[in-house]
């Protein structure tokens, strides 16, 4: 392999939230009002029509749940705990910067513990609902939309126009679409892009689809490009390839990925909120109701708290024919139940209807399966 150009050329290779994070300062400092969000559902296009900033909270370090789990359960989901105990501590810089919190209900544990911490910053939940196909359902959605801009110009006493909204929509959807292309150069053979770089394209991503955030994706297009046309690989050439679906990954999580590295493998796909998921799609332009576009677009994210939630089959599908993975690895955080109760369909569909190995591993942010992990990995790569 030869030498790569980085994708980046800042210091925060080895921690690319911090990257955003400095997009988060950077744009306070010139008077963004910052609203932070947990979920994909959390429409950012809202909070960029009205000058501010969007701001993923911290979710997935191992550290904070001992504080946590003084208050909450400890058969919860690690990703709540980590959540409610980087607020306890005062330890997320994300968190702190934050003038305004918006949430969901995905799913039961984060919805109470959003009653927890609504006393530390204005806070706004998005009633989802949970059978996308039903009558009225993308109705209902609209109406939190809907809500949520309400939130936004009582709290910030501003006036988001439709026209403000269009604009944010169609700087959403040019961006998004850069992501994906990124992201579709995991297609190529040998390999021409990490995993790393993809959690870096996402995470930098999520913050702006302004001018200069477009013309950064356009850069690292061009750089992928180069690469493909000077045979500059980042995988051996019969490496095994891997699509990662399932929970959220970040942080102590991203234990996983790295195993699969040390086995030799290359991940060509990440298939979650923390990866290329956020970013399919296009919300609909000049419909004249810009709320109602973004609730249809928005409803079709294929979270496993849906259901019927038709749309992961039918992802995994394209991302199988476009990625050509010889194993897809299903990772489900301890206790997150629809992930965890959905990977029965998902294993018969990728192993019966699409012809590909697969694996589910249940883990939290600790590191005491790292050994478990590695053989099981190692053994279903060998497959």
């Amino acid at each position: 392999m030869s030498q790569l150009t980085p994708l980046f050329t800042d210091d925060y290779a080895d921690f690319p939230l911090k990257r955003a994070l400095g997009q988060v300062i950077k744009k306070r400092e010139t008077g963004s009002k910052v609203v932070g969000a947990y979920c994909s559902y959390a429409p950012v296009e809202l909070v960029w029509a009205m000058g501010g900033v969007p701001a993923v909270l911290c979710a997935f370090s191992n550290a904070p749940i001992a504080k946590a789990e003084e208050t909450l359960p400890t058969n919860l989901c690690p990703l709540i705990k980590s959540s409610f105990g980087f607020i306890e501590l005062k330890t997320c810089p994300f968190f702190e910067l934050t003038d305004a919190v918006v949430g969901e209900t995905t799913c039961d544990g984060k919805k109470k513990m959003f009653e927890l911490i609504e006393k530390h910053r204005p806070l706004y939940v998005m009633d989802l609902p949970q059978c996308p196909t039903n009558e009225g359902a993308v109705e209902y959605w609209k109406h939190s939309v809907t809500g949520f801009k309400k939130f936004l110009e009582s709290e910030f006493a501003t006036t988001i126009s439709d026209s403000d909204i269009e604009e944010s929509i169609q700087a959403s959807n040019i961006k998004n679409s850069l992501v994906e292309r990124i992201f579709a150069f995991g297609a190529h053979k040998p390999s021409v892009i990490t995993w790393q770089e993809m959690y870096e394209v996402s995470s930098y991503a999520m913050v702006s689809s302004g001018a200069e955030t477009i013309a950064k994706l356009n850069e690292i297009i061009a750089i992928l490009t180069e690469r493909q046309e000077k045979g500059i690989f980042t995988s051996e050439e019969n490496a095994k390839r891997v699509l990662i679906t399932g929970c959220p990954i970040g942080g102590d999580v991203l234990k996983v990925l790295k195993l699969v590295d040390e086995e030799g493998a290359t991940i060509v796909g990440l298939d979650s909120c923390t990866g290329l998921k956020p970013y399919v799609g296009k919300i609909e332009e000049g419909s004249g109701d810009p709320l109602m576009a973004i609730a249809k677009r928005y409803l079709e994210i294929p979270c496993a708290c849906m259901t019927p939630n038709t749309g992961r089959t039918d992802t995994l599908k394209k991302q199988v024919a476009l990625l050509k993975p010889d194993l897809v690895i299903d990772l489900v955080l301890q206790s997150c139940h629809t992930y965890n109760v959905e990977a029965v369909k998902v294993e018969s569909y990728v192993r019966n209807d699409l012809g590909v190995n697969y694996l589910k591993v249940v883990t939290d942010f600790s590191a005491q399966d790292l050994g478990q992990l590695k053989t099981r990995i190692g053994a279903a790569l060998e497959m």
